[in-house]
C-alpha cells in the first residue's frame, strides 16, 4: 500500500477502496465525470457483493482508485437502492452521468454486466448515490 493510501485510510477510518469500471479507459472516464459533478451515482450487480465484494454503507467514506491503484477520489455513500436492473428509473440512470437517456444507460450497463459475470433484465443490482468529499487529483 502506498504511503498516500495509508494516510487516506488513517484520515477515513473504515474506508474501502474500489475502482469505477472494468478497464483503464472506462475508469478514467468515470472518475472525470465524478470530478465534473456529472456522476453522483453508480451501481453494481448484487451477486458481486454476495461473492465477497464489500457492500457500500450509508455514511461510509470510500476511496476510489485510478486504474493504476493511485487514489483519485473520496466519496460518501448517501443512498442505497436494491432493485432489479429493469426497475432502474430514468432519474437513477441519469444520476450515473454516463448517458443522456435511460435507454443509453441500459445498453451501456448491459454490456458491462455481460463482460463481468452475466446479464439478465431481472438481475438484482445495488444502486448507490454518493457525494464527492475530496478530489485527490
Amino acid at each position: 500500500m502506498s504511503e498516500e493510501l495509508a494516510e487516506l485510510k488513517r484520515r477515513y477510518p473504515g474506508a474501502e477502496t474500489f475502482k469505477f469500471g472494468d478497464s483503464a479507459e472506462l475508469c478514467a472516464a468515470l472518475v472525470a465525470l465524478v470530478r465534473a459533478g456529472k456522476k453522483v451515482a453508480t451501481c453494481g450487480a448484487l451477486r458481486d457483493y454476495q461473492n465477497g465484494e464489500t457492500m457500500p454503507a450509508i455514511g461510509r467514506r470510500d476511496i476510489a482508485l485510478n486504474w493504476d491503484d493511485t487514489p483519485a477520489l473520496v466519496i460518501e455513500t448517501a443512498e442505497l437502492v436494491e432493485c432489479r436492473f429493469d426497475e432502474v428509473t430514468e432519474a437513477m440512470a441519469l444520476a450515473e452521468g454516463e448517458d443522456d437517456s435511460l435507454e443509453g444507460w441500459r445498453a451501456g450497463h448491459r454490456g458491462y454486466f455481460e463482460r463481468n459475470g452475466g446479464f439478465s433484465p431481472d438481475m438484482p443490482i445495488l444502486w448507490e448515490r454518493f457525494v464527492l468529499i475530496e478530489d485527490l487529483g
